[in-house]
């Protein structure tokens, strides 16, 4: 009985080893479908931001400045928490900031194409009006009457 060369039996046993885990391979990797695309993420986007009421009285005392509140946005868009994050100098107006605020509505984020709650620093400048409207100059006299 003729023996195969021991070259001719190696070659043949990888061939077997290789043929095994390949088929083991592919049983593995279940059905051959190309994987569903990830969405790309999204940031908040603001969609309705009407701005605070302005006392006229302040503004023609030239009482102004800026509110920075720390607002989280929820799945829905909507401000779930909004807070004070660094005042404007003025307590009325930080309040009127914080108010407005609550109200406004988001495209809420997105992270593998469902929403997500975020949240953002946004801030909310109270500017005096230049020149002053004429409304000021009855303002100004009311408030030096005392009323």
């Amino acid at each position: 009985m003729k023996m195969p060369h021991p070259a001719t039996h190696a070659v043949a046993l990888r061939v077997l080893i290789a043929s095994a885990g390949v088929a083991a391979l592919a049983s593995c990797s279940g059905p051959s479908e190309p994987a569903a695309p990830v969405a790309a993420p999204t940031e908040v986007a603001a969609v309705k931001t009407p701005p605070p009421e302005y006392p006229i009285e302040l503004a023609c005392q030239g009482i102004g400045g800026t509110s920075t509140l720390k607002v989280v946005i929820g799945t829905d868009g909507v401000p779930s928490e909004v807070t004070l994050a660094n005042g404007s100098g003025n307590g009325d107006l930080d309040h009127r900031a914080m108010h407005a605020v609550m109200a406004w509505q988001f495209k809420a984020a997105t992270r593998a194409g469902q929403p997500v709650s975020t949240t953002i620093q946004v801030p909310v400048s109270f500017n005096p009006p230049q020149p002053k409207p004429d409304e000021c100059f009855a303002v100004e006299e009311r408030l030096r009457r005392g009323g």
